[in-house]
């Protein structure tokens, strides 16, 4: 068992028998409905206080802490929300003030003293990843409208109209600005590219009259090779950023005085896939000459700092976490802040004072949700392989049934879960749906399937023109692997999965009738033809990589697009969708369910009025629970 001591459990002689499924749980559709999820933590211009974003129901509100004052709203009545491509890159803070993205599009700033926001940009298009400059004058953002995206420049008074300043690539990422206020860097890439597949690392000067750049340069990257994150360190010597060069990436610092490339980190998973805007995985420390950095090995991470000018490196010991994203380091001194969680601690913002490579202090600041449920009804993870039908390796995360209080005879049923993306990887953090199975006596094995980030960039790319076949694939021999180990009941294993998640569970109920007692398909994919003329810019030439191009692989879009197959379907299948997704429209959905009908196939159809590409209104998310549970005990209990 892999990331926490076993024997937490009670012996089974002192829990009640009850058949798997059927164990009464305190985490019931309500409780999942009452958590504030947590997407980002940002310091104050010294280092005194904290700004976070937290979700409430559909409203992203920013909190602010100055010291051991208690948090305070600091948007009241503004929902944040970066608008480019899937969001992310919400907000921005500098010295004593924030600037962040609306739903409305527009740029707000507001103090983090009492006071109301402003909009700085206007109500036209999409806005995420504001950075301020150095002085405070100016605002670098990303934006889009009618699909044309640009880095944008405006003052921020928002006295002047904004100046698209970078322009001419199909998509921009993380801005940043170099101390001395004169010069900017920047991603940027091309389709059919996605950001992990090939991006450009650029950096400019700009003009004394901040409308126009000089001295372009290309600084690393290309079509088959993604960069991420630049970063420039306070004291402005280096530029560091994150480069894929083989298998695995590497952490460089290149010497903007000299030209020196410097790897500080070799041969590592760091980076996400930057689905969203304004990721972090690294930040530098006020010294100009340390970087503290997060690994992913195999889904667990792993929090170090490196120095630039020795190249040592020294992990600092977190127990009590096995994820932490959004890392933030302190201006003002060695602590580090970030979204941090396990599989039995729901995720918090924290900061981590470091001294002498060693976490003294651990501070929790917010909790996303009540930890009130005992540990022992939290399952944890153990990381596991199996072989694919070619006999290659694929990987998972297993959660055993978790209970205090109850404890079941024979094998478990099985909940087999297939991230999204399908760029993607099911990590060791805390998942809210994990204890709401596995403490009713289900087993859950989170498929990393071929495809996933986090194993190499070989296999990431084996997807790769495969896609509906080896991620299927993936996830029957996944389910066979439980059923070989005696870790599930082979009559009652479940797919579930959102998103091309959801694809993955169409084919296989198409493919594979029969392995499955059930699927849980939410906002899938149903037809590859649709979804390659109707989804949002993010992902309009995806396809070219995943499948092919159109019209020359179009017996691919045909084979693997499950609602031309859908007469096949025999197992239940419950289908979830929000009526405004734009990126899996509701016709993918509904052409399926007409299907369904026509056959006489068991099914459920919810269609969540205001919800898009996932839950996000708390009543949307009990009702999502309930009807699942439901679901569940009537086709598969």
């Amino acid at each position: 068992m892999t990331g926490q001591a076993a024997g937490r459990i009670p012996a089974a002689t002192d829990r009640i028998p009850v058949a798997h499924g059927y164990w009464k749980s305190a985490i019931t559709a309500k409780t999942m409905g009452a958590r504030t999820p947590l997407y980002d933590v940002q310091w104050n211009g010294d280092g005194t206080g904290l700004v976070w974003l937290e979700q409430r129901s559909d409203t992203g509100v920013l909190v602010c802490r100055n010291g051991a004052d208690a948090p305070y709203d600091l948007t009241d009545g503004h929902p944040v929300r970066g608008g480019v491509g899937y969001g992310g890159g919400d907000f921005t803070v500098a010295g004593d003030f924030v600037v962040f993205a609306e739903k409305d599009g527009r740029l707000y700033r507001q103090s983090l003293a009492p006071g109301t926001a402003r909009p700085i940009t206007p109500a036209f298009g999409a806005a995420a990843s504001p950075t301020v400059s150095p002085d405070g004058k100016w605002v670098l953002y990303v934006h889009t409208c009618e699909s044309i995206d640009v880095i944008a420049l405006v003052d921020e008074e928002g006295s002047g109209w904004p100046v698209n300043l970078v322009r001419g690539a199909d998509f921009y990422m993380q801005p940043a600005w170099h101390p001395d206020g004169e010069r900017i860097a920047w991603i940027e890439w091309d389709q059919p590219q996605m950001p992990w597949d090939g991006t450009r690392l650029k950096t400019a000067r700009i003009d004394s009259g901040r409308r126009a750049l000089e001295d372009e340069q290309l600084i690393a990257g290309d079509t088959d090779t993604p960069v991420f994150q630049p970063a420039f360190s306070p004291d402005g010597r280096w530029l560091s950023y994150i480069v894929t060069e083989g298998e695995w990436e590497n952490l460089v610092a290149l010497d903007l005085d000299t030209g020196e490339r410097c790897v500080v980190v070799e041969g590592a998973t760091l980076a996400d896939p930057a689905w969203v805007q304004g990721v972090r995985v690294y930040g530098w420390g006020p010294d100009g000459d340390t970087l503290y950095f997060r690994t992913n090995e195999r889904g667990f991470a792993s929090l170090w700092k490196v120095s630039v000018s020795t190249g040592r490196k020294t992990k600092l010991e977190t127990p009590w976490y096995t994820w932490m994203m959004q890392l933030a380091v302190s201006p003002a001194g060695d602590t580090v802040a970030c979204i941090a969680s396990s599989s039995t601690v729901p995720e918090r913002v924290v900061t981590l004072e470091e001294s002498e490579s060693t976490v003294h202090r651990h501070t929790v600041h917010r909790r996303s949700q009540s930890e009130m449920i005992p540990a022992a009804d939290l399952s944890v993870p153990e990381s596991i392989t199996w072989k694919n039908p070619g006999g290659g390796e694929v990987h998972g995360l297993y959660y055993p049934p978790a209970s205090s209080r109850f404890s079941g005879s024979g094998k478990p049923p099985a909940i087999v879960s297939i991230h999204g993306g399908p760029t993607g990887q099911h990590r060791s953090d805390y998942s809210a749906e994990i204890p709401f199975f596995t403490n009713r006596g289900y087993a859950c094995l989170y498929v990393n399937y071929r495809g996933s980030t986090g194993y190499g960039r070989s296999y990431m790319t084996a997807l790769r023109e495969h896609w509906g076949e080896y991620d299927t694939e993936d996830a029957v021999s996944g389910a066979l692997a439980l059923v070989d180990r005696d870790l599930a009941d082979p009559d009652r294993i479940v797919i579930k999965g959102g998103s091309a998640g959801g694809f993955t569970v169409l084919n296989a109920l198409v493919h594979h009738p029969g392995v499955f007692r059930a699927g849980l398909c939410l906002y899938g994919v149903t037809n590859l033809f649709g979804l390659a003329t109707d989804t949002h810019k993010f992902e309009a030439k995806y396809l070219d990589l995943m499948v092919g191009t159109l019209p020359e692989h179009s017996d691919r879009y045909q084979t693997w697009s499950p609602l031309f197959h859908a007469d096949r379907i025999r197992d239940p299948v419950a289908i979830f969708q929000g009526s405004e997704d734009k990126v899996v429209p509701p016709d993918q959905a509904e052409s399926i369910v007409e299907v369904l009908k026509r056959n006489k196939v068991p099914h459920i159809y919810r269609l969540y009025e205001g919800e898009g590409h996932g839950w996000r209104k708390v009543e949307t998310i009990v009702s999502f629970y309930d009807d699942v549970e439901r679901f569940l005990k009537r086709y598969v209990l």
